[in-house]
């Protein structure tokens, strides 16, 4: 019986969009609308300003990347 091998798992080098959240500038965003979810479980519109300034900080750091990219070659 033949075993089949995996796919080498690549390794955060290779590609850094695929970073941990931990590692994100919005981080500090999402765990606060978590917590704030914690404790709000059961009215989740007192959160709604917790989620905003997260959807906001996650709109900022795609346009960042996406400008980065933008002037990176396919073929360096």
């Amino acid at each position: 019986m033949a075993s089949v091998s995996s796919p080498p798992i690549p390794n955060s080098q290779s590609y850094p969009s695929a970073a941990r959240l931990s590692d994100s500038l919005c981080f500090p965003q999402y765990t606060a609308s978590l917590k704030c979810l914690e404790v709000n479980y059961q009215d989740k519109s007192k959160c709604q300003l917790l989620f905003d300034d997260y959807k906001e900080c996650k709109k900022k750091e795609r346009e960042a990347r996406l400008e980065r990219n933008r002037h990176r070659s396919f073929f360096q």
